[in-house]
C-alpha cells in the first residue's frame, strides 16, 4: 500500500521554477502543502549524472518534472536516470511530466539513412522504468504512437484562447489566426474556431533546407489583428519573416503565439528587430535572462494545466477535459479575470 496519499513530486534540474510553480499550485487545490521530493541531481568532474533521494518513496505515485530543452542530451539523461533510481527505490508508478519534448522534430526519415529519434527517445524512457507521459503540444502528434505506455498531449490552445479573448476582447472582429506553414492549419483552425476567427495560411517554399525562398499568404489579412500560431520558436527566422509579409499584405498588427521557446542563436534579436507585437511563450522551457529582458516577449504560465492534470492523473479523472477552454477557465481566473 501507498505510504500516503497524495501524488509525489520530484524536479530535475531543466526547469526548477515550473516544478516548483506545479506544486505551489497542487497545494491550492488540495489545500496542503504539496513540497518537492528531497533529492539532489548533480554531476561528477567529467559530467556523469548522479541522483540521490533523501526521502521514502516506496509505494508512491510519482511525478518527475523534467523538459528536455537545451541542453538536450544532459536533460534526457537526468530524466532517465532519476526515473531509475524511483524504480530502484520501489516507486509504484513514475509518470514523466515532460512539458517539452525534445527530439519530436525527428519524427520521421525525411531521406535515407536518418535516424527516427522521438522513436528511440520513447523505448529509453520506457526501459527506464517510466509509466506514463505527459506533456504538452507534442511537434507530431503521432509520437504518441512510438510509445507502448499512455501518453497524455495536453493542448496550448485552449490557453492561448483565454488569452485571446482577454487581451483583444475590444476588438476580437479585427482577429485573425494564421498558421505560418500549411503543416500547421490543424493547430491554426483549431484556436480560429475557439475564438470564432477567420483562419489564414503564409504558404513557404523552400530554395534549400533551411533557407525559406518565397512566402505567400494564402487570405485577406488586410486590417485584420494577425495571430500566427505554431509550436516551436528555434532561430525565430521564419516566424519574423512570416510576420513582415503579413504586414506587407496589409495587417494591422502581428502577434505570435507559440507554445515552446526554443529560441536559439539569433532567435532574440531578431525578435527586438522584427515588425511583431508581441510574442506570446509558455513557461514550458525555462527563459534565459535574454528572453526576459526582451520587451516584445510575454510568457504565458502552464503551471495552472499542468497541476490540475497531474492530480486528475493521480485520482483517476479525466485528463481530456482539459482541451476544453471553458474548463481552463477557472483554473486561470487569476490571470484572465474579468
Amino acid at each position: 500500500m501507498p505510504t500516503s496519499h497524495e501524488p509525489k513530486l520530484i524536479s530535475g534540474n531543466a526547469n526548477r521554477p515550473l516544478t516548483e510553480a506545479i506544486a505551489q499550485r497542487m497545494s491550492l487545490h488540495r489545500g496542503i502543502d504539496v513540497g518537492l521530493v528531497d533529492a539532489r541531481v548533480e554531476r561528477f568532474n567529467d559530467g556523469e549524472i548522479f541522483v540521490e533521494v533523501f526521502e521514502n518513496v516506496r509505494g508512491e505515485d510519482m511525478f518527475v518534472v523534467q523538459p528536455t530543452s537545451n541542453p538536450a542530451n544532459d536533460n534526457l539523461m537526468e530524466l532517465m536516470i532519476i526515473a531509475d533510481a524511483l524504480r530502484r527505490s520501489s516507486a509504484a508508478r513514475i509518470t514523466a511530466v515532460m512539458p517539452y519534448f525534445g527530439y519530436a522534430r525527428q519524427d520521421r526519415r525525411s531521406k535515407a539513412r536518418t535516424p527516427i529519434t522521438a522513436k528511440l527517445v520513447a523505448n529509453l524512457l520506457v526501459e527506464a522504468g517510466i509509466e506514463r507521459i505527459l506533456t504538452l503540444d507534442l511537434h507530431a502528434t503521432q509520437i504518441q504512437g512510438f510509445f507502448d505506455i499512455p501518453v497524455d498531449n495536453l493542448y496550448a490552445s485552449p490557453i492561448w484562447a483565454l488569452d485571446a479573448m482577454h487581451h483583444f476582447k475590444d476588438r476580437m472582429d479585427e482577429v485573425m489566426v494564421v498558421s505560418p506553414d500549411v503543416g500547421g492549419v490543424a493547430r491554426a483552425r483549431d484556436l480560429a474556431q475557439r475564438i470564432n476567427a477567420p483562419l489564414s495560411i503564409v504558404d513557404k517554399r523552400r530554395g534549400k533546407p533551411g533557407e525559406v525562398a518565397e512566402m505567400t499568404v494564402i487570405g485577406d489579412v488586410k486590417d485584420r489583428v494577425c495571430l500566427i500560431v505554431d509550436d516551436i520558436v528555434d532561430t525565430a527566422g521564419t516566424l519574423c519573416k512570416a510576420a513582415q509579409v503579413l504586414m506587407d499584405n496589409g495587417a494591422k498588427e502581428v502577434h505570435s503565439y507559440i507554445t515552446h521557446g526554443v529560441l536559439s542563436g539569433p532567435a532574440i534579436e531578431r525578435i527586438s528587430k522584427s515588425v511583431m507585437t508581441n510574442l506570446v511563450i509558455t513557461n514550458t522551457i525555462q527563459p534565459s535572462a535574454a528572453v526576459l529582458a526582451c520587451p516584445q516577449i510575454r510568457i504565458v504560465n502552464t503551471a495552472p494545466v499542468f497541476a490540475q492534470a497531474i492530480l486528475n492523473t493521480w485520482n483517476g479523472t479525466s485528463v481530456s477535459s482539459l482541451f476544453n477552454h471553458k474548463t481552463l477557465k477557472p483554473i486561470y481566473e487569476g490571470v484572465y479575470s474579468g
